[in-house]
C-alpha cells in the first residue's frame, strides 16, 4: 500500500504527497469578501511547509451565503485577483491549490447566531437552534439560481488558477441542510426521501463539473452522520457518495455533524472520523479523505497504508505547526525537498 509521502493523481493533477491542508475559515476578509495579506501569508506558509495540497477556506458563492461577514467570496469578478495572487505563490513553491465553494444557508452569520446584513435562507423555515432567527424557505423558483451561483464561482475559480474545487456539503451549511431530514421538511422535489433531499447537491455537482475544466478534480465534503436521531446515517452517505461518483466527483472528504446541536456530545478522539472514510471507500469504490484529530505522522501514515483513505486532511494541527510535513518526513524516514532558504536548518 502507498504511504503518506507517496504521490497520488486525480485527473490531470498529481499531488506530491497525501497531506492536504483542510479548509478552515479565517474570518479575516473585509465586508467586500476579498482575500488580503493575512490570507496570502497564511496559505503561503503552508505551501513552503511542504503540504501536498492546500484547500482554501469556505468561500461563499453568494453574498448572503457567507458564514460570517468577514468570509471570502467568489461571487464577483473583483474577488478573483487577490485569490490568484495566493495561487501563484503556492504554485511557485510546487503546491497545487483548491478552493472550497460554500453557501451557509441558515447558518449564515454564524458568529452572530444568524443575524447579519442579509436574511438567511434554507430548505425549510427551521432555525439552527432555538436562539437563532427563523430562516426564509427557498422557493422552487429560486433554487436554480443557487445552482448557477456555484457554477459561476467555479468559472471564477478557473480564472484564478485553482487546481481543484471542493463543494462544501457538510457541517450544517446549505447543501447539508437539504440532505438532512432534520433540516429539510420540504414536500416538493427537493425534499421528502433521500432522492429528493440530495437533488440540489447533485444539480450543483453537475453544474460545477460542466463549468470546471475536465482535467481538474472535483471533491465533495460530506457530513457522513448527523450524530442525532433521525438524521443522516452512514447508509445514506454511501448512497449519496455513489451518486456523486457517477457524476464525476473524484473524492469524498468525510467529516461529520454540524446540521444540529447533537443531544449527546460527539465521541471525539484521535482519528474519530476515519472509519467513515474507510467505509465509503470500501463500499463505493471512490477515493476518500480522512479528517478529524489527525495530528501525528505515524497516525496519518497508518490511515493511508491501511487503506482507510487516500489522503489525510489536517486542520488545527497545521495551524499549530505550519511545517508539519517537514517534521513528518523526518520522523517517517522520508527524504523530501525543503525550501532552499531553510536548508541550513535541515540537519
Amino acid at each position: 500500500m502507498p504511504g503518506l509521502f507517496d504521490p497520488i493523481t486525480f485527473r490531470g493533477l498529481t499531488l506530491r504527497n497525501r497531506i492536504v491542508m483542510s479548509p478552515m475559515c479565517q474570518y479575516s476578509a473585509g465586508t467586500d469578501a476579498l482575500a488580503n495579506d493575512w490570507h496570502f501569508v497564511h496559505y503561503g506558509s503552508r505551501a513552503v511547509g511542504g503540504v501536498g495540497l492546500i484547500v482554501v477556506e469556505a468561500t461563499a458563492v453568494e453574498s448572503r451565503g457567507r458564514i460570517s461577514d468577514a468570509d471570502l467570496g467568489l461571487y464577483r469578478d473583483d474577488q478573483i485577483p487577490p485569490l490568484a495572487r495566493i495561487v501563484d505563490f503556492c504554485h511557485a513553491h510546487g503546491v497545487p491549490v483548491g478552493i472550497q465553494l460554500a453557501h451557509a444557508g441558515r447558518k449564515a452569520w454564524s458568529p452572530k447566531k444568524g443575524v447579519g446584513p442579509e436574511p438567511a435562507v434554507a430548505p425549510s423555515a427551521i432555525p439552527f437552534a432555538p436562539d437563532w432567527p427563523v430562516p426564509r424557505e427557498l422557493t422552487p423558483e429560486e433554487i436554480p439560481g443557487i445552482v448557477e451561483a456555484f457554477a459561476a464561482a467555479a468559472r471564477r475559480a478557473a480564472k484564478a488558477g485553482f487546481d481543484l474545487i471542493e463543494i462544501h456539503a457538510a457541517h450544517g451549511y446549505l447543501l447539508n441542510q437539504f440532505l438532512s431530514p432534520l433540516s429539510n421538511r420540504r414536500a416538493d422535489r427537493y425534499g421528502g426521501d433521500l432522492e429528493g433531499r440530495m437533488r440540489l447537491l447533485l444539480d450543483v455537482v453537475e453544474a460545477v463539473r460542466s463549468a470546471w475544466p475536465e482535467d481538474r478534480p472535483l471533491w465533495v465534503r460530506l457530513s457522513a452522520v448527523d450524530w442525532a436521531p433521525g438524521g443522516i446515517t452512514l447508509e445514506d452517505t454511501v448512497v449519496v457518495a455513489s451518486a456523486l461518483k457517477a457524476r464525476g466527483v473524484d473524492l469524498v472528504d468525510c467529516s461529520s455533524g454540524g446540521v444540529v446541536v447533537p443531544p449527546e456530545p460527539i465521541p471525539q478522539g484521535p482519528g474519530y472520523q476515519t472509519a467513515f472514510a474507510a467505509e465509503v471507500r470500501r463500499r463505493v469504490g471512490i477515493a476518500t479523505g480522512a479528517v478529524g484529530l489527525i495530528t501525528e505522522p505515524a497516525q496519518a501514515d497508518h490511515v493511508i497504508r491501511s487503506g482507510q483513505a487516500d489522503v489525510v486532511l489536517l486542520a488545527r494541527q497545521l495551524l499549530r505547526e505550519p511545517y508539519w510535513p517537514l517534521r513528518a518526513a523526518r520522523e517517517l524516514g522520508v527524504e523530501i525537498e525543503w525550501p532552499r532558504q531553510y536548508l541550513r536548518a535541515r540537519r
